[in-house]
Order: C-alpha cells, then sequence, then structure tokens
C-alpha cells in the first residue's frame, strides 16, 4: 500500500516526512498549548540552547501535582473511587482483551483491515494489557499524565515495535521551540515550531532542564486532564478532589482527638486546705493526690511497666483546693461529651469528596444494593457517571491511536500520509461492564420491535 518512512537516529526515531509537511503558515500568534508542554519562544538571533525564558515554576508545580495526586490517592475513600472508575472503564475477561480495535468505518480491503488487526494485537501484547491494563489506566488516571518510549530493535526495525517502556512522568518534558523571524514591516511572526522531548533520569524540575533530547515519534504522551489556562499545566481529574480529601482526613483527625480527650468521664475532687498557705495548700493536695491515685503506664519500646503520677492530663481526674469557709471535701463526677454519634460534618466532607471524585454517592452505601429494572430507575448520577467513563475512554484511546500508527507506519503497512486520512476512522470498543449501557440497549432494542410489530400489519 506505502513504502516504509521509518528512519532511525541516535536518540530515538522519526518518521521522514516531507517538506510541505514541515511548512509553518506564518502567523503572529503561537499555536494553542492543549498537551501541557514548556512553550519556548526564540527571537531569530537567539540559539537552541543559549536563551533566557521564563518558566514560572510549571516544572516543578507539575511534579508537585504528580506527588499531590498520588499522595491523596492512598487515602481509602479516594483509592474506593478510583478502583469503582478503574474497574467500570477497563473490564477484564478471561477469554477477551478489555479493548477491541473497531473499522466499520474503513473503506479499505478486508486483507488490510485483518492487517491491522494483527498489529493491534502486537501492541496489546506489548503493554501486557490483558494483565496490565487495569495497572496501567490506574497509573494513567491518577498522575494525570501517561508517557510510553518506543524501543525498535536496531538491526531489524521493519519487524516492528519491539518494546514499550512506561517513564515516569516526574523524569520527562515535553519542549515546544517557538522560532520567529520579523517580516518587512517589522512584526514577529512564527516561522517554524520544533517539538522534543527531554529526558533526565534524575527529574525535570525549575531549575534542571537538562537531559537526553528524545525526538518527537520515539515518546508516545497520553494525556488525562486539561491544560490549566493560566498556569499552562496539565491538570489531572484527581485535582478537585485534593481539597475536600485534606479537608476530610482533618476532620477524622479531630474527631478522634475529641472522642479521645472528651469520651471518658472524669472526677474532681475538692481538697479542703484550711486556711494553709499557698504552698502548705499545694504541698497538701499534691499530697492526697499521690495517696489515692496509681497511675502505671506500658511502655511499648522497652515492655517496662513505669510509674507516671507526675504527669497530669486532661484525660485524668482533676485536684482543686477549697479554702476554709466553703464546702468540705466533695468529690463530683465531670460528664463525657454527649454529642458522640452526630457525624453530620464527617458526612457532609465525604460527600463533597465523592461529588469531586465523579462518583455516584449510591455506590459508597452499604445499604444500598444493585438491582436491574427499567432505566427510568437509574439516577441521575449513574447516567452521568456513566458518560464520565466513556470519556476517559476517549482520552485513553489516545494511547492506542499513537502506538497503533507508529506499528504500521514502520512495518510498511501503510505511509504517513495514508495514516492522516484513516486515523479519525479508526475507533476502539472496550468491554462495557455498566449495568445502565445494557439496559438502555435492551429498551431501545424493545422499543423498534414494538413499532415494527405495530406497522407490520400495514
Amino acid at each position: 500500500m506505502a513504502v516504509n518512512n521509518f528512519i532511525e537516529q541516535l536518540f530515538g526515531f522519526q518518521f521522514k516526512r516531507s517538506s510541505k509537511d514541515s511548512v509553518q503558515i506564518k502567523s503572529v500568534v503561537s499555536p494553542s498549548n492543549t498537551d501541557g508542554s514548556l512553550v519556548i519562544d526564540n527571537a531569530s538571533q537567539g540559539a537552541h540552547y543559549g536563551l533566557t525564558f521564563d518558566i514560572e515554576g510549571q516544572v516543578k508545580s507539575e511534579n508537585d501535582l504528580i506527588r499531590r495526586y498520588r499522595e491523596i490517592s492512598k487515602f481509602q475513600e479516594v483509592d474506593s473511587a478510583i478502583e469503582d472508575i478503574v474497574n467500570e472503564a477497563i473490564v477484564t475477561d478471561q477469554d477477551d482483551y478489555p479493548v477491541k480495535l473497531e473499522l466499520d468505518l474503513l473503506q479499505t480491503p478486508v486483507k488490510i483491515k485483518n492487517k491491522f488487526q494483527e498489529e493491534f494485537q502486537v501492541v496489546l501484547d506489548l503493554l501486557n494489557f490483558s494483565e496490565d491494563g487495569h495497572d496501567i489506566f490506574r497509573q494513567w488516571y491518577i498522575d494525570g499524565r501517561l508517557y510510553v518510549h518506543i524501543l525498535f530493535e536496531k538491526e531489524n526495525t521493519k519487524e516492528g515495535i519491539a518494546e514499550l517502556r512506561i517513564i515516569d512522568p516526574r523524569k520527562i518534558k515535553k519542549i515546544k521551540n517557538v522560532n520567529k523571524v520579523r517580516n518587512d514591516k517589522g512584526i514577529e511572526v512564527v516561522k517554524s515550531i520544533e517539538e522534543y522531548y527531554i529526558y533526565n533520569e534524575k527529574g525535570i524540575s525549575e531549575n534542571n532542564l537538562s537531559g537526553v533530547k528524545m525526538s518527537l515519534d520515539s515518546v508516545i504522551m497520553c494525556s488525562a486532564g486539561n491544560v490549566d489556562r493560566n498556569t499552562g499545566m496539565m491538570i489531572g481529574f484527581l485535582d478537585k478532589a485534593v481539597k475536600p480529601a485534606n479537608q476530610l482526613k482533618m476532620i477524622e483527625d479531630a474527631i478522634v482527638i475529641y472522642r479521645l480527650t472528651r469520651a471518658p468521664e472524669r472526677r474532681i475532687f475538692y481538697i479542703d486546705v484550711g486556711n494553709l498557705p499557698k504552698h502548705k495548700a499545694e504541698q497538701y493536695v499534691n499530697e492526697m493526690m499521690n495517696k489515692f491515685k496509681n497511675k502505671l503506664v506500658y511502655d511499648a519500646h522497652t515492655g517496662e511497666v513505669s510509674d507516671s503520677k507526675r504527669h497530669l492530663s486532661m484525660m485524668e481526674d482533676f485536684w482543686m483546693p477549697r479554702r476554709e469557709g466553703g464546702k468540705g471535701t466533695e468529690i463530683t463526677t465531670l460528664q463525657g461529651a454527649q454529642n458522640m454519634s452526630q457525624l453530620d460534618d464527617l458526612e457532609y466532607f465525604k460527600k463533597k469528596l465523592q461529588t469531586a471524585l465523579n462518583v455516584p454517592n449510591s455506590r459508597t452505601k452499604e445499604d444500598t444494593g444493585f438491582s436491574l429494572g427499567q432505566s427510568q430507575t437509574i439516577t441521575r448520577d449513574e447516567l452521568k457517571f456513566s458518560k464520565f467513563i466513556g470519556k476517559l475512554r476517549n482520552k485513553f484511546s489516545s494511547l492506542f491511536i499513537d502506538l497503533l500508527r507508529v506499528q504500521l507506519i514502520s512495518t510498511g503497512v501503510i505511509g504517513l500520509k495514508d495514516w492522516d486520512e484513516i486515523k479519525s476512522k479508526v475507533k476502539f470498543d472496550y468491554i462495557v461492564d455498566n449495568h445502565f449501557a445494557e439496559l438502555k440497549n435492551t429498551e431501545i432494542l424493545q422499543t423498534r420491535m414494538n413499532v415494527l410489530n405495530t406497522v407490520d400489519q400495514y
């Protein structure tokens, strides 16, 4: 169908493109940043690495975001929600792949379609997607991005991709080098755009943009979130859950502390000290305290039992002196907190967190069972959740699109221009496990059959 357009370079590889493909339309407006890459504007006199530019802490901030996403993903509520999302998006079947290639819109011979299917199976096997698909999708969803390095055998490049390696997103950054020139009117216009990746094993930070320059085709970047227009950073789906998760954690810690300090009942000892001087009165109260109190503490590190009578905490009894003329020695009880069962504030932040994670609140309730009925019984949250899963699948499919592109072109099945024409017709079919989709398809089919039976007599 087409010749092989594959060539090698020292670091990575790139597909050979004609000079027409590399021509940029001149404009005073730089291209929009839709993938979170670092855009560098170069003047016509500037050198490639000799420029001074302000990245405003973007690289460092993105690393902080990834670290924050990974930290909150360890919270029990967040981890449970992520598992619901991943299990709904990637359905594992022992007899079939979680995702299939759909070529119904592609108008090509059956032989070419079969070759597409074979090469796509190779891509799935290289990713080990049947076993690791759940973990790959989870990592992509938590980090908000996924980088995959493509490797070929140097002596046998026409056999296709040899290995795929997932790169830590904190160690790689995409760079867009925008070269501008001044026209005859003195206006700076975009002449060309050079895109590449910078990889550093020690990590990319604000003060360290050095590393290995990798070609654009040798790395596949699949983003999960959207680019913040204010900062230019890639924001993941977990970003809006960071604040509710931290608030929920603080509320839980505060409730535990409150229960430990207020739950037990304590006694108040009023000791009659008569008209003793102040220091004598304090000494007398301490003697009474030590006489009737015996506090033994177990040390878990040494295994010893020590006497800690000299330390008075808020959870212990209170000893108060009482002067002559008042009541005599008296012992009263200070009741513990009476509203321990009221957890409205905790439930509020938990519900807020579930909303931020796009998971229906009904899925977190233990007394809510799974029921199959008419689609009218499906809640609006379940409908929104189903559409959210479809959105995630569409974004994640860009990984398969790019990998399939490299595999088909490198093996000579199609050419680079052929792919540009057919890529919009390549679709992916995921195994569906959402009961709402099953109910909707069943009811649509039933409605069509009823209409057919109605018009059959005419």
